[in-house]
């Protein structure tokens, strides 16, 4: 087993992971990630950038490979515990917003600092602080459905950065919104993580998105390559091809 190096607060090392019909996703995929770094992983779709996320973040286990989180063996731990580093320790943005339907908007924010035991004065005091950020402070009291697909995806991030993470995971995190609003919700989120000290790893097809960050790993049939030319995302969502170099 090979020790991590001292300065990376993520690492995984020879990371393979087939997905449950079979198709690899990820052949033998080494990285590390600093402390307070933005790294993008970049790559067109179906090449391994969310399953990577998926198994840095415990929540997917890969066959074989090791992933460390602060000198801790993420592959070694069980479900209890990978679900506890999650709920305590990371936070998650998907590609497309999930919000529990019966909580109004700020109480989905505030939902992962609850969970941890905060108080209700203050995870509120949190959840709204970081929705005002967002532009949709003004919609606290409303309920998921009474929002456009965009400010619910905004309500997501306000939910991932609240509790302010030690690393936060980012799956395609501007998909849903309309390409006026992916600048400011992005400088948002970049601004939040460097300010607070926060660790943030990206997946993104979409250049403009992936210029954002400090450092770029690009991912081609699972495995990293040297580069990935991407085109910048359109308004019907990145339909076109992308032109890649090994």
């Amino acid at each position: 087993m090979e020790a991590p190096p001292d300065n990376d607060v993520l690492w995984a090392h020879a990371l393979h992971y087939t997905h449950p019909d079979g198709s690899l996703a990820l052949g033998g995929v080494s990285l590390g990630v600093r402390e307070g770094e933005i790294l993008a992983v970049t790559g067109p779709r179906g090449s391994g950038k969310t399953a990577l996320l998926h198994c840095l973040s415990g929540l997917a286990r890969g066959q074989r490979g090791e992933v460390w989180f602060n000198s801790v063996p993420v592959h070694t731990m069980g479900p209890t515990a990978r679900e506890r580093l999650r709920r305590d320790r990371f936070g998650w943005i998907d590609p497309a917003p999930v919000l529990v339907p019966e909580l109004n908007v700020w109480e989905n924010a505030a939902l992962p600092l609850m969970l941890r035991g905060t108080g209700r004065r203050r995870a509120k005091a949190a959840a709204l602080e970081w929705l005002e950020r967002l532009d949709v402070g003004d919609k606290g009291r409303l309920r998921p459905h009474e929002l456009t697909q965009a400010e619910r995806q905004r309500v997501c991030i306000s939910r991932a950065l609240a509790p302010a993470p030690a690393v936060l995971f980012a799956d395609e995190p501007t998909a849903p919104l309309h390409r006026a609003d992916r600048g400011h919700v992005l400088r948002t989120l970049t601004t939040a993580a460097r300010s607070h000290g926060i660790t943030v790893v990206l997946a993104t097809h979409d250049a403009e998105t992936a210029a954002l960050a400090d450092r770029t790993v690009p991912l081609l049939d699972g495995r990293r390559v040297r580069t990935v030319h991407l085109p910048p995302v359109t308004e019907s969502e990145g339909r076109a091809t992308c032109s890649l170099s090994a």
